[in-house]
């Protein structure tokens, strides 16, 4: 779904999404061998344990842990008065927990209070924390920052949770939505508070405490935010750690959420590598994975239109978000005036040789270990500004300018790969029908996330089954799909890879049934 949530840096993602779910049993050893190939690549091997300590935890350097303790071999920087925030899993999925019970006791009433917390704390902080995002990460757009942690009154809460009954002559039977207990979470650096506030509002709704473990170029901005929730809901309710955060996270301890006992199921926004680990974790894992949005514009769009949903969507915090329009395929009969639409709502237009120059800045080529090699995208351009880009370009444009385009063929880097810069390219196709062929191409399999521009019923019916993708958007810029512009409700959480979708509070619950045989029924 997002920029790839690496744990370390210098390493470019590895790895397909897992092709099947695992057995229920922890499969410590293939979680393992993931968790390794990363390291490996890394060129920071782990440790394997001697088949005299197996099923034992070990430290770093291999030796036998007592019981209680997660091999972090660091002190807490959290605790009591630290509200969340804590070095060592073990603690923060214990404290996490202890505060799931107490939730637990305050019942439907208190989760409702804790999401008006986190929402009114949220809000009376959206420029401060889109600030410091923005320092932290280097990435995005502070206008937009802001943006995404102004609209968290559009995630759901406790509302969505409403019991299902069955009366008949033999009884009555009540199901109702049930939490798991603590949700371990990793957050991507694309949007590292307003995926945590959102998933927090979510998963407290359910019922849940969460321990999240973020992208380290994110983990201030989260354990800042988590600082500030436990605090404000601490006062009010005397919860001190309902949302944990790894302070200075790794992929030890994604792997040590991952197995932890107390960790009841994983919620994954990230690129295929942590997709694959967590979903061989053995737990239920809700992954939001990666994604690379396509868009079909037909000759029957509204084109001037068109023009401008492509440029709100593609620019928005320099198009980090999953839903991003990454690629155009514009059908022939109308390119010429698409591409002069675009100018004319200003975007900037790259030559070939501008986009040439950009291109191999932007992307370098991997081995992929099979005598082949495949672009990879440079992270120091993703999330640029269209001025830096343009500046590598060698291209002047208008400081108002807030996205590049230019024309490529369907094998371009830049259709390829999920990009995540304000530079769009766009496809020019000979009709319809190849232009949907060629996105469903481009996206991938991933089924994330599609867009088309036309007013043909048809084209629209067509192309919507053939993308089959989570999130498809009709007419519209990628963020009306998040009910920005249009209907819905809002989750920073798409989880593709696992079918889910927008995430709700259900999304975070288990069904429980209670029957009566025979009474109650008033009827």
């Amino acid at each position: 779904m997002f920029w790839e949530p690496r744990f370390t840096t210098g390493h470019d993602s590895v790895g397909r999404q897992a092709s099947e779910a695992m057995s229920i049993k922890i499969d410590q050893e293939a979680l393992r061998g993931v968790v390794e190939k990363v390291m490996a690549d890394l060129g920071r091997p782990v440790v394997r344990t001697s088949d005299s300590q197996a099923g034992k935890k070990v430290d770093k350097g291999g030796q036998a842990l007592s019981s209680g303790e997660c091999g972090c071999h660091s002190k807490p920087t959290a605790g009591p008065g630290h509200f969340g925030v804590f070095d060592c899993v073990n603690r923060a999925a214990n404290a996490a927990h202890d505060s799931f019970l107490q939730l637990k006791s305050l019942g439907l009433e208190g989760r409702s209070r804790v999401i008006e917390i986190v929402k009114g704390v949220c809000g009376a902080n959206t420029e401060d924390w889109g600030a410091f995002e923005l320092e932290e990460t280097g990435i995005g757009r502070l206008d937009h920052k802001i943006a995404k942690l102004a609209i968290m009154d559009k995630v759901p809460g406790v509302e969505w949770l409403r019991p299902y009954a069955l009366s008949g002559d033999d009884g009555i039977t009540l199901e109702e939505y049930a939490p798991f207990g603590v949700v371990g979470a990793i957050l991507p650096v694309t949007h590292s508070v307003p995926t945590l506030t959102g998933n927090v509002i979510n998963m407290v709704a359910a019922g849940n405490a969460v321990v999240f473990n973020p992208h380290p170029g994110g983990a201030k901005s989260a354990a800042m935010a988590a600082r500030e929730y436990n605090r404000a809901i601490a006062q009010e309710l005397g919860i001190e750690n309902l949302i944990c955060v790894i302070e200075n996270p790794t992929l030890e301890s994604f792997e040590q959420i991952s197995q932890h006992d107390l960790i009841a199921i994983m919620v994954i926004t990230g690129g295929p590598a942590v997709v694959k680990a967590a979903m061989t974790s053995g737990k239920r894992a809700i992954c939001a994975g990666p994604g690379n949005p396509v868009v079909v514009v037909d000759e029957t769009a509204n084109l001037a239109s068109a023009a401008e949903c492509v440029i709100e969507g593609a620019s928005f915090d320099n198009n980090l978000l999953c839903i991003g329009e990454k690629a155009v395929f514009v059908v022939e009969s109308v390119y010429g005036e698409f591409m002069a639409s675009l100018e004319r709502a200003g975007a900037g237009r790259l030559t070939s040789q501008q986009l040439d120059k950009l291109t191999g800045l932007a992307f370098t080529e991997k081995d992929d270990g099979g005598g082949c090699s495949h672009a990879v995208v440079n992270r120091d351009f993703v999330g640029a500004s269209p001025s830096r880009l343009a500046d590598a370009a060698g291209a002047s444009i208008s400081d108002r300018c807030e996205l590049l385009f230019a024309e490529a063929d369907q094998s371009h880097p830049y259709v390829q790969e999920e990009q995540m810069m304000p530079m769009v390219p766009i496809v020019p196709v000979t009709n319809f029908e190849s232009a949907v062929e060629q996105a469903k191409v481009a996206e991938h399999g991933y089924r994330h996330s599609a867009i088309i521009h036309s007013t043909n019923v048809g084209n629209m019916t067509h192309m919507g089954r053939q993308m089959d993708t989570t999130i498809f958007v009709k007419n519209g810029p990628c963020v009306a799909g998040l009910g920005l512009g249009g209907e819905g409700y809002l989750s920073y959480s798409v989880a593709t890879t696992t079918g889910e979708g927008i995430t709700t509070p259900k999304t975070f619950t288990r069904i429980r049934r209670c029957v009566m045989v025979e009474n109650l029924r008033i009827v």
